[in-house]
């Protein structure tokens, strides 16, 4: 699940005049009807490189990596890229009639500071989009692109770019384990009435590279998570915001997980990926998830230390922020940062929420 896409609802309905009629269909509008886009639908099989690629005719998408990494310095920092896709229709076209709308995200996470930077484009006019093969993602200088053609599968070697006042970044994604469907191969079922998308994950990557910070370079490695999602209702209307982890295990195993709030119990979905990729989707009464500590952030109360039990998988951990003021001040603001974990086992991982008032 992604909140990045929440900026993204947002700008296109203040485009089209009813932001307050879209906030009112759950979170950012997420929630309001399809309107003529196309529908996911269980069973359908999802196809690559194709679907590395836009699907214009759904009204919400996005391109997003989270990399978790360690300094020469020795220190954690974290690094966001997101490219988001929204239709005013579900078609494209030539120049500016086009009605594909792109959102580019970029943050840096230091232990004591939070980059941002965000870029706005319109689709039909070059200034933004995504090709499946050779891959590349761009809006404006901002790029995650394939390194070569060799692999069967074009998000195998990435190089990944963005900058903004005071930091930039410039990282090489390599994995080292297969593309992981999440869901039910592929459909993931985000509330109890059936709302949904087309999910699938790259959570193997081995990062190298440098980022920059007020004009330090500093040479970084560790791993990286590309979360691949699109729908056109993918919540339901009483939904008010989202937690969402993905953990990388000391052991090689990743969890990801989501817990959907709404006006009653909340929806948690959760899949389980072992070192080789297979994976073990988990229902929400097979995962735990306790907000241990809030912060203060931007006048809020942000739940940023958790608890997170998988009984099944013996697994216990607490997690804690980089940084508790991990706050991306974009179009809708909301939290997102690196996090590591102590208890059963160790490891790093991502935190994002939204939705908090």
């Amino acid at each position: 699940m992604s909140g990045r896409a929440a900026a993204l609802i947002l700008v296109v309905a203040a485009m089209m005049g009813s932001a307050g009629e879209t906030l009112g269909q759950g979170f950012a509008g997420l929630g309001s009807d399809a309107q003529g886009f196309a529908i996911p639908e269980r069973g359908h099989e999802l196809s690559f490189p194709r679907d590395h690629g836009a699907h214009p005719e759904y009204r919400i998408e996005w391109w997003y990596v989270t990399a978790n990494l360690k300094g020469q310095d020795g220190k954690r920092y974290g690094a966001q890229w997101t490219l988001f896709r929204s239709a005013l229709a579900p078609e494209s076209k030539a120049g500016f009639a086009d009605p594909q709308i792109w959102i580019g995200l970029a943050a840096v996470t230091t232990p004591d500071h939070q980059y941002v930077a965000e870029r706005l484009g319109r689709g039909g006019v070059g200034q933004a989009g995504v090709k499946a093969a050779p891959f590349r993602a761009w809006i404006d200088e901002w790029t995650m692109s394939a390194v070569d053609n060799s692999s069967s599968d074009p998000l195998a070697n990435l190089s990944l770019k963005a900058a903004g006042p005071d930091f930039n970044y410039a990282l090489n994604l390599k994995a080292n384990g297969p593309l992981v469907l999440q869901g039910d191969n592929g459909f993931s079922v985000k509330s109890a009435s059936g709302q949904a998308s087309y999910y699938y994950s790259q959570p193997f990557y081995e990062v190298s590279g440098t980022i920059e910070v007020s004009g330090k370079p500093i040479t970084v490695s560790g791993n990286a998570l590309l979360d691949r999602e699109w729908s056109s209702q993918p919540l339901a209307s009483n939904q008010t915001g989202w937690d969402w982890f993905s953990l990388h295990l000391a052991s090689g195993e990743k969890l990801m997980a989501f817990r959907l709030r709404d006006d009653k119990n909340g929806f948690i979905s959760a899949n389980w990926i072992s070192p080789d990729g297979r994976t073990l989707p988990l229902t929400g009464d097979q995962v735990r998830l306790t907000p241990l500590r809030t912060a203060t952030v931007d006048g809020k109360q942000v739940p940023v230390s958790w608890r997170i039990e998988v009984p099944s998988k013996s697994l216990d951990v607490q997690t804690q922020p980089v940084n508790d003021q991990s706050w991306m001040a974009t179009s809708t603001p909301y939290w997102e940062g690196p996090i590591f974990f102590e208890g059963y086992t160790t490891g790093v991982g991502y935190l994002e929420m939204t939705g908090y008032e």
